[in-house]
């Protein structure tokens, strides 16, 4: 008879914090196109025939603005990242980073020093013992491994819906909107978009990118 450790939070939360181990690295890899994918990710639906078009013509007006604001030397362009993926990087690092300074701050541990994602990782799952006695943060350890994990596996899976949105953005000026009906948000993926606020994000953040909400777009 089975002993029902595997029902336990911190045992699935071993379970997912694996899982993120493994998979957190191959993000960086699918962060530009065109780099190998691993021989066990499954192939890619195909793209709509028009996408290499869209493509070739949103990537020549970014680099026309980016020249314009003196980004980019004439004549160089960078691989376009891929948005879903460096959004999911940074929610995920973000997302470790807080969920060890709260397990160490609720056990009564000193913060933590700096280091990476997969560090952080294992930190956290070296500590699961003494978490499993607190289950209001055992629930919590379960439950943010678990999101980051299926936002990893997402991430690599390329299943989010991405719409194209009519007009422009309202910084920039570029047709770069897109609608993300799973997260009911408008995005501006033009990676030179900037704003006149002095306190966004877009000014001293590579990965930012303004945000509307979908009905606050839809009423503008």
């Amino acid at each position: 008879m089975a002993d029902g450790c595997q029902d336990r939070p911190t045992a699935q939360a071993a379970l997912w914090i694996g899982t993120l181990l493994q998979q957190f690295p191959e993000l960086s890899t699918e962060l530009v196109p065109g780099r190998t994918t691993p021989a066990h990710r499954p192939a890619a639906a195909r793209p709509p025939a028009d996408l290499g078009a869209r493509l070739r013509e949103e990537r020549e007006e970014q680099l026309l603005l980016r020249q314009r604001h003196g980004l980019v030397a004439p004549g160089h362009g960078a691989a376009p990242l891929r948005l879903h993926v460096s959004d999911a990087i940074r929610d995920i690092t973000d997302g470790v980073l807080e969920l060890e300074e709260a397990v160490r701050d609720r056990l009564g541990l000193p913060r933590p020093r700096r280091a990476s994602v997969p560090e952080r990782l294992r930190r956290i799952a070296s500590l699961l013992d003494r978490v499993a006695a607190d289950t209001v943060l055992a629930a919590h350890v379960r439950d943010e491994t678990r999101r980051m994990a299926r936002r990893c596996a997402r991430a690599l899976g390329d299943t989010e819906t991405v719409v194209r949105v009519a007009g422009r953005c309202p910084w920039c000026d570029s047709v770069s909107l897109r609608a993300f009906p799973d997260r009911a948000a408008v995005l501006c993926v033009n990676p030179a978009c900037r704003c006149p606020e002095p306190d966004c994000g877009c000014h001293d953040d590579p990965a930012y990118r303004h945000t509307w909400d979908e009905g606050e777009w839809t009423r503008a």
